[in-house]
C-alpha cells in the first residue's frame, strides 16, 4: 500500500531578472507504508524542495500529492495544519526548538497541540535511546548543536506518526551517534509502521535506507516509482 505518492510534480520559481528555475520537474514517486527512503543528490537538485511538497509545507506549481490517499495539494490551511501534525513527524536541519521551553517540552509540543496526553514511557524511552536523560529539564541553549539535534528527533517520533520527514537528521552528529540515531529511526518505523524519508548527503547513511532516489536538475534518475494511470 502506497502512503505517499506524488503525480507529474513540479515546482517553477521565477528569478529576479524573468529566468524560470525547475526546481522539480515532474516527479513521479510512490512510496509504500513502512519504508524507509533516502534521497540523495548534489546541492540545488530540488532534494530539500521535495521534502517540503511531500510534508505540505509548500505548495506545488502543478501536479498532485498523495499522503494516505488523500490529495493534500488541494487542502486548505486549517485542514492541512491539522492532517500534517496527526500524520507527519519532521526533523530539520536547524532543529526548530521554541528558546523558552526545556527539551521535555519541546520533544511533547506536537501532542500536546493536538490535544492528546503524551505516552511519557514512550517518551522516555526515546529521551534514553538518544542520550537526553540528563538534558531533560535543560533549555536549548544549554545544548550543543548534537543534543539539539537530537530533541528534534525526539520530538518528530514523540506523537507515533505514520510519516517522518527527515532533512539531514545525523548531519550534526559524530558517526556512532549517527548509527545509534539512524538505528532507532529504524526500530521505531518497524513497531509502529512508519514510513520514512529522509534527506541524506552521507552514502554510508543512505545505504541504511531500504531504497534509494537520486534527483539531479529536479528531475529522477534511480530509484524513482512511476504511478499507474489506471488505478
Amino acid at each position: 500500500m502506497d502512503i505517499l505518492e506524488t503525480r507529474n510534480l513540479k515546482k517553477y520559481y521565477k528569478t529576479g531578472d524573468g529566468i524560470i528555475v525547475k526546481a522539480l520537474d515532474g516527479i513521479d514517486i510512490s512510496i509504500k507504508k513502512g519504508e524507509f527512503l533516502a534521497i540523495t543528490g548534489t546541492s540545488g537538485s530540488g532534494k530539500t524542495t521535495l521534502l517540503h511538497m511531500l510534508g505540505g509545507l509548500d505548495t506545488p506549481t502543478s501536479g498532485s500529492i498523495y499522503v494516505d490517499g488523500k490529495d493534500i495539494s488541494k487542502m486548505g490551511k486549517d485542514e492541512l495544519a491539522i492532517f500534517r501534525r496527526r500524520k507527519i513527524g519532521f526533523v530539520f536541519q536547524n532543529y526548530n526548538l521554541l528558546p523558552l521551553m526545556n527539551v521535555y517540552e519541546n520533544i511533547v509540543l506536537p501532542v500536546r497541540l493536538d490535544g492528546i496526553r503524551p505516552d511519557k514511557i514512550f517518551v522516555d524511552k526515546i529521551i534514553n535511546a538518544l542520550g537526553l536523560t540528563e538534558k531533560k529539564y535543560s533549555m536549548p541553549c544549554q545544548l550543543s548543536g548534537g543534543q539539539q539535534q537530537r530533541v528534534a528527533l525526539a520530538r518528530a517520533l514523540a506523537a507515533k506518526p505514520s510519516i517522518i520527514l527527515a532533512d539531514e537528521p545525523t548531519g550534526n552528529l559524530d558517526s556512532r551517534t549517527s548509527l545509534d540515531v539512524l538505528g532507532l529511526i529504524k526500530t521505531c518505523a518497524l513497531q509502529f509502521s512508519q514510513t520514512i524519508a529522509m534527506i541524506t548527503h552521507n552514502e554510508e547513511i543512505a545505504q541504511m535506507a531500504g531504497r534509494i532516489i537520486r534527483l539531479e536538475d529536479g528531475r529522477i534518475y534511480g530509484g524513482g516509482c512511476t504511478y499507474d494511470e489506471n488505478k
